[in-house]
């Protein structure tokens, strides 16, 4: 019988991370699953047994390498990274594998009201992009998640119309087949919703701006 893969999920005790967790156990994996409520974590790991809760506080960075370090000796490897969370530290990777890192279509042009959470998420799209070239040379892949609008706690607080919102389940789908069957670079969604933003993206930044004040004004912003 072929041996269990591994993944490793931090931010994943709510949202996206807790969806994609269950995905990936349900469908044969081994999962490590990080987050800073032991709590959750443990109600994860009832809904399916092959969940192994590893509580992290990512800001902690000697616990993130003592972390990934008994997720190694533990569950013989990790395959997959996915970082809902930041953390780095390239001298820890080992030469094979993926590494993904959760972003979002926020990263691709500054928006109305979310100059700290838009910089936020372009960073980290830079951050992924550099780290694919430094990660390729130890023959590890890295990917890039960009989901549009996900009903999450968070955006359960959002006070603005959220065109084309979907499910944490439906984003724990698309990534699980971005991860395990298409492999590319970038993992985004939903496509009625992503090209378009990429569309923007590519604008001149005067027509960028008028056309987003337009819709503005439209929505009564």
């Amino acid at each position: 019988m072929a041996e269990k893969k591994v993944i490793w999920i931090t931010g994943a005790s709510s949202g996206i991370g807790k969806a994609l967790a269950i995905k990936f156990a349900e469908n044969g994996w081994i999962v490590a699953a990080s987050a800073r409520r032991e709590n959750l974590l443990k109600e994860l790991q009832n809904i399916n047994q092959n969940i192994y809760p590893y509580p992290l506080d990512v800001t902690d960075i000697e616990k993130c390498k003592s972390t990934a370090k008994s997720i190694i000796d533990n569950l013989s490897g990790i395959d997959i990274c996915v970082f809902g969370t930041g953390m780095h530290d390239p001298k820890s990777e080992k030469q094979n594998g993926q590494i993904s890192i959760i972003s979002s279509v926020a990263g691709y042009r500054g928006l109305p009201a979310a100059g700290a959470y838009c910089a936020s998420k372009a960073a980290l799209t830079s951050f992924a992009e550099s780290l694919y070239f430094d990660m390729q040379m130890k023959n590890v892949h890295v990917s890039l998640i960009s989901p549009g609008f996900i009903k999450t706690p968070m955006t359960d607080q959002n006070d603005f119309p959220m065109p084309m919102i979907k499910s944490p389940e439906f984003a724990a789908n698309e990534i699980f087949k971005g991860l395990t069957i298409k492999k590319g670079f970038e993992i985004h969604f939903p496509k009625a919703f992503t090209y378009f933003l990429k569309f923007l993206q590519i604008l001149p930044s005067g027509l960028y701006f008028k056309l987003v004040s337009k819709g503005m004004k439209k929505i009564d912003y």
